[in-house]
């Protein structure tokens, strides 16, 4: 037959029929197969200077449903040192809270992530969804966001699909070692830290921060510290780290080191085989100053904050390591097995000093409260993946692919820990001296511990089968597949109080450290009353198991015609099982007691879901994409317990609610592309959605402390938008130009849901005086821009790169009780990248990030709610080849 290979030389848009391969698995030894070179060819005449800007729009060209490709080189360019900041990069993408992409303004529940095409666990314990920096940028070859749903993708897609694909098997020998060092401008003066584990440089609490035997005992008995008496909870209190209070001390600088290593071997002229092994690791420090405000007041045209922040010092520690093991082994070019394991850790200990007031201590009265906070967790994520891939070319090249994966996170916090002090203007000088007019509070909560674990695990297999047929003018690729994962989750949560009450003399609380105030001598001496210094505040939902199961089949053809028309689609039918169980940790009973609520935390559903695409090849250089998809968006796992609990990356209570509903999505995609010869290119895409029940926040009423935020289906919603992209050398404006280019993306859209006030509270059960009924989706931004001005010299020995990202205001806390939403502001990143290679084996990179020194802000009726400083970054690196 006629192969489109030998047709099309120059841009195949059936390769994959003639090797029967899938999009994920089309790497490592596949590329020096004959018809790969034709591909390297491909980039290669479209490059000149700009080639880390176009070595992947070929695949993006050559992809049936419209998607975005960022490869390696790309991420290196702009210097970015994860997969979350390195997808803000693509057009329509924003990235949240340093670890959730939201696509086209759609939440980081509307869109799913895979790992080398395969589901992985989250170790975050409030969301389904994996936090893209867990993935250090040193060991991704590509990240691939499809925008437009096809039925190989899982049916939960709603802005779109991310799939990280991590390096695979070099074509030749590989050793690389890479050191970095960097560091803050608002990381120069002193900060606080505290006294932490003697291993905290690995990322590891060496059990300083852990809860004591004792205190475990009565855990794992059930019996808590509801029946201890005063003496007891004396006694488990001394067995207790009380060394947290916060010091000011210089910062250490950040630094990190990665290496690489890898081979190829020909064993004979059948069989080749091949490893790649790479490590990391990155110790960083982040110092911030911000403004935390609570509970707004209106008195008349005037919004006053009851309960603020305004002197809060943070001070985070990151430290992050990974490692990677790659083996392949590859026969007559056909059939290859790849067999590769992950390991991921990214440990955040982060102390805060704030000072503020709140509605009982006032500034007024001349008192102030001072809060520390420590929040300490360990991520981890451990991946195994064995894959097949199969050419049968006896079978008129017939292609089979096959997939396992087992991989497990674990979110560990062993020792949280905050306290409150009293300060008083005892000489009336108008300040507030943190040391000599300080006091531990005299309250049931004077000081708080808790301690969590989460431990996810998920299998995910599956295959998929491929078979080309040519007739006449037709290339077709018939597909069929399966996709099996299955997913369980358990999470235990700890916490108790120190009871101040329990003091007969409340003068010994004077003092501005807890690990004086609460000193061993101190605790010995002091005379206690009735009241147990110690009191459980472990509440029913603490603890939740669950798990969920979906089995997924589907059938999908892609069909050429004449070199000129493409049409792909096809079905996929789910079955969707899921269910939720909060706990009483006290009782090890279920909590719920209403057998209605109890069958709402069972969720079953299936339903087939619809594919349909169509590309218009104009010329050589020019096509066009349409589209359209059903997809759903399903409640995470958390969202439908009835439990309160507090968002780790906002520190917000969120309230779940049983019964939540399936959101349904109608997608409308198209896009025009241009690809020039010389590697300039342009595209401009329209995107609608149509939304059912779209699952939103809401905010509930709160007693005290920050807002209370709800999980509801809004009634209807709908997004709209347009997005551009460019790339084009700036040769055209002379000589000088010809070492330039310049690309760039822009994204403008709007939203709208419709909210039921009655609806919501027979929804979530509470009150929720919601101010707007109509309004943007939460999170979404009305424009979102990156551009990119490059630099390569002729000569080959520098490049560099000036970038600049910014998104539009948001929605973060949806208003309530008339007052509006509050808004993330604008945040204009401009980021610098200057590369220089001394020799063919050596390479110099120095990046400064937020050139522009940005804050975080979040706002409500031009009134601050929320900031955060961020400060300038930079670093240094040198990578030698050997």
């Amino acid at each position: 037959m006629n192969t489109p290979l030998s047709r099309f030389p120059l841009k195949s848009l059936t390769l994959a029929v003639i090797g029967g391969l899938s999009l994920q698995s089309a790497v490592a030894f596949a590329q020096e197969a004959d018809e790969d070179k034709v591909l390297e060819e491909v980039v290669a005449t479209g490059t000149r200077l700009k080639g880390t800007a176009t070595a992947v729009l070929q695949e993006r060209k050559n992809q049936a449903f419209v998607a975005d490709i960022l490869g390696a080189e790309q991420i290196s360019r702009t210097g970015d040192s994860d997969a979350a900041s390195a997808l803000r990069r693509v057009t329509g993408l924003t990235l949240v809270d340093g670890k959730f992409i939201y696509v086209r303004g759609l939440g980081e529940r509307y869109s799913s992530t895979q790992l080398n095409g395969a589901a992985v666990p989250s170790p975050d314990p409030t969301r389904s969804v994996i936090p893209l920096d867990l993935f250090p940028s040193d060991i991704i070859e590509s990240l691939s966001v499809q925008k437009s749903f096809s039925p190989s993708m899982p049916a939960a897609f709603g802005g779109g699909n991310v799939d990280i694909r991590l390096k695979t098997i070099p074509t030749d020998f590989v050793f690389n070692v890479t050191g970095k060092i960097g560091g803050n401008s608002d990381n120069f003066d002193d900060a606080y830290q505290y006294n932490g584990g003697d291993n905290d440089w690995r990322g590891k609490d060496d059990g300083t921060r852990a809860a004591p035997q004792g205190i475990v005992d009565l855990w794992e008995s059930k019996a808590f510290l509801d029946n201890v008496s005063s003496t007891e909870a004396r006694d488990l209190l001394k067995t207790l780290n009380r060394d947290y209070d916060p010091k000011l001390e210089s910062v250490d600088p950040d630094f990190g080191m990665n290496m690489t290593v890898g081979n190829r071997f020909d064993y004979n002229d059948d069989i080749r085989y091949g490893f790649l092994l790479s490590t990391g690791y990155n110790n960083t420090w982040q110092v911030a100053d911000e403004f935390i405000g609570e509970d707004p007041q209106r008195n008349g045209d005037e919004i006053s904050l009851v309960r603020f922040f305004d002197e809060v010092q943070t001070t985070e520690h990151s430290v992050k390591w990974s490692g990677l093991a790659n083996f392949g082994i590859d026969y007559k070019r056909n059939h290859r097995i790849d067999f590769s394991t992950i390991v991921l850790n990214d440990t955040r200990d982060q102390i805060r000093d704030s000072i503020g007031n709140s509605n009982n201590i006032q500034l007024v009265d001349g008192q102030r409260i001072r809060d520390i906070e420590v929040i300490y967790e360990e991520r981890k994520m451990f991946t195994n993946q064995v894959k097949g891939t199969h050419t049968f070319t006896d079978l008129n090249f017939l292609g089979f692919d096959w997939r396992y994966s087992l991989g497990r996170s674990l979110r560990r916090a062993p020792g949280n820990f905050e306290a409150r002090f009293i300060l008083e203007d005892e000489n009336g000088d108008g300040l507030f001296d943190t040391e000599n007019e300080s006091s531990l509070t005299n309250a049931t909560t004077a000081a708080r511990y808790q301690f969590q674990t989460l431990h996810d695990r998920v299998e995910n297999y599956g295959w998929n089968m491929t078979y080309p047929v040519t007739l006449d003018k037709w290339e077709i690729e018939l597909k069929t597949g399966a996709d099996f994962v299955s997913k369980s989750r358990t999470a235990e949560n700890r916490r108790f109080d120190v009871n101040t009450r329990g003091f007969a003399d409340s003068s010994i609380l004077e003092g501005y450290e807890v690990s004086d105030i609460l000193s061993n001598d101190v605790l010995d001496s002091a005379t206690l009353n009735s009241t147990p210094l110690l009191s459980d505040t472990t509440i029913a939902g603490d603890d939740y198991v669950a798990a969920q199961k979906i089995d997924g089949y589907y059938i999908e053809g892609d069909f050429f015609f004449d070199n000129t028309w493409r049409f792909s689609g096809g079905l996929r039918w789910e079955d969707f099982r899921q269910a939720v169980v909060p706990f009483d940790p006290k009782t090890n009973q279920i909590d719920l007691s209403d057998e209605a609520d109890r069958s709402q935390l069972a969720f079953n559903e299936d339903d087939v879901y619809l594919s349909l695409a169509a590309t218009y090849t104009i010329n050589e250089e020019m096509q066009l994409r349409v589209s359209y998809g059903e997809t759903v968006v399903r409640p995470d796992l958390r969202e439908v317990s009835s439990s309160t609990y507090i968002d780790p990356l906002t520190d917000f209570p969120v309230g779940g609610t049983p019964g939540l509903k399936t959101t349904a999505i109608k997608n409308y995609d198209a896009r025009w592309e241009w690809y020039i010869d010389n590697g300039d290119n342009l595209s401009v895409g329209v995107f609608y959605k149509d939304m059912d029940a779209p699952i939103e926040s809401v905010q509930s009423p709160s007693q005290d402390g920050p807002p209370l935020v709800r999980i509801a289906n809004a009634e209807t919603g709908e997004l709209y938008g347009v997005e551009v992209e460019f790339l084009k050398g700036l040769g055209f404006i002379g000589k000088t130009g010809e070492d330039f280019f310049l690309s760039g993306n822009l994204t403008l859209s709007d939203s709208e849901i419709v909210l039921d006030r009655q609806n919501i509270v027979e929804q979530t059960g509470v009150s929720a005086s919601i101010t707007n009924l109509e309004r943007r989706l939460t999170g979404h931004s009305k424009y979102v821009a990156n551009v990119q001005l490059g630099f390569d010299a002729p000569n080959g020995n520098h490049s560099a790169s000036l970038v600049y990202n910014v998104f539009g205001d948001r929605i973060l806390i949806p208003g309530i009780d008339g007052f509006d939403d509050n808004y993330e502001s604008p945040f204009h990143s401009l980021d610098a990248v200057y590369t220089y290679y001394p020799d063919f084996n050596s390479t110099v990179k120095f990046k400064v990030q937020n050139l522009l020194d940005e804050s975080k802000e979040i706002e409500f009726e031009n009134v601050l709610f929320r900031s955060e400083t961020r400060g300038i970054s930079f670093n240094l690196s040198y990578k030698r080849d050997f």
